[in-house]
């Protein structure tokens, strides 16, 4: 009697207080250092997954190329040897050629630009055609890195006749490498973990990077001056790997979701807001900001036809809903 009296309350017991499932743990990888507006964000969304999963989903943030560099940890996610990777469009643009839309040079007037053109009818487009060429899954809300500038070690450029001959880091990104070869630089390919080491030994002359990287991987320690450029945004996605997204439960993909998608906004509204205090903060760092004429670069842009020969290997399509958000261009 007291063994089916036992029984009987073991099998209770197990009703009442079903088995959970054990906790799931995935990986986030990205490029930037740890105090990186990217990377705090990321953290912070990362703890509330954990809380408002109950411990159910944990997701642990990997920062400044920890699992690789960009191309590597595209790799990784696309095998599902990672799970979560936030990665500029301008690297996307290697697999899913539209996506280099997201970033051209001069094509955008400031942040509020970017961002209706992004969370509009051309972002749709571009993350339609990410997970049709790479079965990733793409969250709704960019993530962003900023406008970007030049800054240099050695050289004053106050004119795109300025940029000529100089070795200047860039990423391998189609776009940014056709723009600065019309200005007549010597665009090199670097990764970002190794362009530190790049500029101290002089392998380039400078770079391209929005402020706020100058500031968090410390470049500022070797450039002498930075030009005002602001040719070009930086949009980012937040990318899972299909099959790990779909393993998810959908109360776990929609917590995920929602919270990956109001933490770019946040983060957003951080690269936004912070590039004044970036701009003075800089200049105690021996900077010397240069406001170039953006004319002469611009020109250099249309002197070549860079906008109709992105259009025509971009596709005619979505280069008109560039144009639709953004102006005529061509």
């Amino acid at each position: 009697m007291l063994l089916a009296g036992a029984a009987g309350i073991s099998t209770f017991a197990i009703l009442k207080h079903p088995v959970r499932a054990a906790p799931v743990t995935y990986k986030l990888g990205h490029d930037n250092p740890v105090d990186h507006p990217v990377n705090i964000r990321a953290v912070e969304a990362a703890d509330k997954i954990a809380k408002e999963s109950n411990g159910q989903l944990i997701v642990k943030v990997f920062p400044n190329n920890q699992l690789g560099d960009d191309t590597q940890m595209l790799s990784q996610l696309r095998t599902g040897a990672l799970e979560f990777l936030l990665l500029g469009d301008n690297i996307l643009a290697n697999v899913v050629p539209s996506a280099n839309l997201a970033a051209l040079p001069f094509a955008f007037n400031g942040y509020q630009d970017v961002w209706t053109t992004l969370d509009g009818d051309l972002g749709r487009y571009i993350h339609d055609q990410i997970t049709k060429h790479t079965g990733l899954h793409v969250f709704d809300k960019g993530w962003d890195v900023g406008f970007r500038n030049v800054f240099t070690s050695n050289r004053a450029v106050h004119t795109a006749a300025d940029m000529a001959g100089l070795k200047l880091r860039v990423p391998q990104a189609p776009v940014q490498l056709a723009f600065f070869r019309a200005l007549g630089s010597s665009p090199t390919p670097v990764n970002n973990s190794e362009l530190y080491t790049a500029l101290q030994t002089h392998l380039v002359d400078g770079a391209e990077q929005p402020l706020i990287s100058i500031e968090t991987a410390r470049y500022f320690e070797i450039s002498r001056y930075v030009i005002m450029t602001l040719h070009q945004p930086t949009p980012w996605e937040m990318l899972a790997n299909g099959p790990a997204w779909h393993r998810l439960p959908p109360d776990l993909q929609a917590i995920v979701t929602r919270v990956f998608n109001e933490t770019a906004l946040l983060e957003r509204r951080d690269l936004a807001e912070g590039d004044t205090g970036l701009e003075a903060r800089l200049k105690t760092q021996n900077q010397t900001f240069i406001e170039p004429d953006r004319e002469s670069f611009k020109d250099v842009v249309r002197k070549a036809g860079l906008y109709q020969q992105w259009r025509d290997a971009y596709g005619a399509e979505p280069f008109a809903l560039l144009e639709k958000s953004v102006g005529k261009l061509t």
